[in-house]
């Protein structure tokens, strides 16, 4: 299939379960017992619909993307393409997808956090102009560690 073929929209609460599943054949990690949980991702959802966001081919949901908007930076997260439709653009689209909704807010600052064993995914961003941040530090502290 052609990238002409691929639909992005915002995906549904109905569909989040296809978006876990995804998530799964991507690899992405999944924490189903803390912040991946489906009522987390429905009550993220509901917060700001329009920033969970699907590719589709067909009816297939091949691709996902969270943006999220912190008032002052646009984040890109959990961005994942299943194996058999990588290196057709997919990902791209939903990155750019996410700045066009994102700008429309008015943020200029766009972020995304890259796991230190992900080059792909470091490659895909330097590409589309993202450039790594040498001199900040990544901190966390987890209430819990599923989340």
């Amino acid at each position: 299939m052609s990238l002409a073929s691929v639909t992005v929209r915002p995906l549904r609460e109905s569909e989040l379960n296809a978006l876990v599943r995804v998530w799964k054949i991507s690899g992405l990690p999944y924490r189903a017992k803390g912040r991946d949980s489906l009522a987390s991702l429905r009550r993220q959802r509901s917060s700001d619909p329009e920033l969970f966001v699907g590719a589709f081919e067909e009816r297939k949901l091949v691709g996902t993307v969270i943006a999220s908007d912190d008032g002052r930076r646009a984040w890109i997260n959990r961005l994942a393409v299943i194996p058999e439709a990588r290196g057709r653009g997919i990902a791209t689209v939903l990155i750019r997808y996410c700045e066009k909704v994102l700008r429309r807010r008015g943020r200029r600052l766009f972020c995304v956090h890259i796991d230190h064993d992900n080059p792909e995914s470091m490659n895909l961003f330097a590409k589309e102009g993202y450039r790594r941040e040498e001199l900040i530090f990544y901190y966390a502290k987890r209430d819990r560690e599923d989340y």
